[in-house]
């Protein structure tokens, strides 16, 4: 469909792609919904329906071609309850999307799950999180990483993922989504999104129906020790120890802690819950006019008809390296997602409208076990942290920050390039949360990230023309883009301890909102089909 059209044309389009008149179609809604801009500045919108039709079997038989076929609906189903009772109530550690949408699905079942959530309630950490910005008063455990809604809730709220669905479980999560207060639109949009003003108040909505349903929420309850026995061979969970005094009994526990929980990761490995370092990747974020990037990807610098333009790139570097952009946030801003002292890391945030000045993605670079110097299982945290405390000496505990010409000489040893948004977008400046300061940021990165990251932003600049312009601006570091630490699972969900439950992000098994939920949901269904209910 043309850029601007309207409701009647495009059902009317459908009527003559099915060769029937509008008459003949019973009801219809949007599956999906995605821009066409091959031939821009000329933009299409490219929809897929799911109609209702008169006489459906002779309009199919009519079709010709793959654009019309039957309609095939993955519907989610909650798995039937297991025979084991559940004397106590099953223990979620963790309100992210992995634990909210576990404690989610278990509290509309009847198991009357109890989550805990070491920071605080998302109105209070709202709150915590802007006197941070403010005033560089970190509170550790109330922060962009900690608190209800999890990290993903500062965040541009991507609801995509490439996560094969075979079950529904995508589509339930973007439906609980909806039912919470999401727009409708996020159902069928090809890249579906939130916004953080918006995520705050859908994740305060799923929290009030957990707790209608027989749950408990309960905040600023960090999980410090696991009870646990041990039978013949078998060791199984028998409680939770929270802020070192109140000893919580329990005979289940999910661990949907979040890529951030240090502590809670050490814990673990003193418990001899077995782990291993993962690869994961860190970066930099980059930020562009936002009318710089819908000119590249539109062709023009605004229209009410689109939405502010994303992008997706990918490089693989001559030293085998993956470089690509990661959360990406149009009309976004870059924030300090910090939850340590003494160390800084950030993150790219949108609100809904994503209409902010600028946009920005983390430049990511991937790295291994090999890169950490160890074969420990939290050696990746350890990586992590030696970044992060180079990059707060570096800004002098604000966001250091400096152009990507400046980034590129002190790497090539090259003179920069002419900045052409500088000279067409004058009034470009930083758009951070936070204090920023000017630093060398390129000194935050080991040599071959350096060398790594330059040589991708040349590759995008082939394809995204004057995405490595010399005036852009670098920021860091991007050191949270997922655990570098996988617990181990087996089939049943569960670690080598009986009854612990490791799930989602933190854990090793998703990336991303989306992903991470539908992991907390598989998670739910495995404790459902073991258990019975809480009588």
């Amino acid at each position: 469909m043309p850029l601007i059209h309207s409701e009647d044309e495009l059902i009317s389009k459908a009527a003559k792609i099915l060769h029937i008149g509008k008459a003949d179609i019973l009801s219809w809604q949007i599956v999906k919904k995605s821009i066409d801009a091959r031939k821009k500045p000329e933009i299409f919108f490219t929809y897929v329906l799911d109609i209702a039709v008169k006489k459906e079997e002779q309009v199919l038989k009519r079709a010709k071609g793959n654009q019309v076929q039957k309609a095939e609906e993955k519907k989610y189903v909650f798995p039937k309850n297991g025979n084991l009772p559940l004397v106590k109530r099953p223990v979620i550690i963790g309100t992210g999307p992995a634990g909210l949408f576990c404690g989610y699905l278990l509290a509309r079942h009847g198991y009357r799950p109890v989550l805990l959530e070491r920071g605080k309630d998302v109105e209070s950490r709202q709150k915590d999180v802007e006197k941070f910005w403010e005033t560089g008063v970190l509170d550790t455990d109330s922060n962009v990483q900690f608190g209800e809604g999890g990290a993903g809730t500062f965040s541009d709220g991507k609801l995509n993922t490439l996560v094969k669905d075979k079950f529904g479980r995508n589509k339930e999560v973007l439906r609980i989504f909806v039912e919470a207060g999401a727009p409708e639109e996020i159902l069928y949009e090809a890249k579906p999104h939130i916004g953080t003003d918006v995520l705050l108040h859908v994740v305060r909505c799923m929290r009030e129906q957990i707790i209608a349903w027989g749950g408990e929420v309960r905040f600023e309850s960090k999980v410090t020790d696991l009870l646990m026995e041990q039978n013949q061979n078998e060791s199984r969970i028998k409680g939770l120890v929270i802020n070192d005094t109140e000893q919580l009994e329990t005979d289940v526990v999910v661990l949907a802690i979040g890529h951030s929980a240090r502590d809670t990761f050490q814990m673990l490995y003193e418990r001899n819950i077995p782990m291993e370092a993962k690869s994961f990747a860190v970066g930099l974020r980059v930020e562009h006019p936002r009318k710089m990037m819908n000119q590249i990807q539109y062709g023009m610098e605004e229209s009410q008809y689109l939405p502010t333009a994303s992008y997706k790139v990918t490089a693989q570097t001559e030293n085998g390296r993956g470089v690509y952009s990661f959360c990406m946030c149009p009309g976004g801003y870059v924030v300090n997602a910090s939850s340590e002292e003494n160390r800084l890391a950030v993150n790219g945030m949108s609100y809904s409208g994503r209409n902010g000045e600028n946009s920005n993605s983390a430049i990511i670079v991937t790295v291994t076990p090999e890169d950490f110097g160890s074969s420990h299982p939290l050696s990746g945290i350890a990586f992590q942290r030696k970044l992060e405390e180079k990059a707060y000496a570096i800004g002098q505990g604000s966001v250091p920050v400096e152009t990507y010409g400046e980034f590129q000489t002190a790497v090539t040893g090259d003179a920069a390039r002419p900045s052409e948004i500088i000279q067409k977008y004058p009034s470009f400046a930083p758009a951070i949360k936070g204090s920023y300061r000017q630093a060398p940021v390129h000194e935050i990165l080991p040599e071959a990230l350096q060398e790594s990251f330059v040589e991708g932003m040349e590759q995008f600049g082939r394809v995204l023309p004057g995405f490595d312009d010399s005036g852009a601006f670098v920021s860091g570091i991007e050191s949270r883009t997922s655990s570098p630490v996988r617990i181990h699972r087996d089939e049943s969900g569960q670690a080598q301890i009986q009854g612990l439950f490791p799930c989602g992000e933190g854990a090793g098994y998703a990336g991303g909102i989306t992903s991470a939920a539908m992991d907390g949901m598989l998670i739910a269904e495995k404790i459902a089909g073991i258990y019975q209910p809480v009588s």
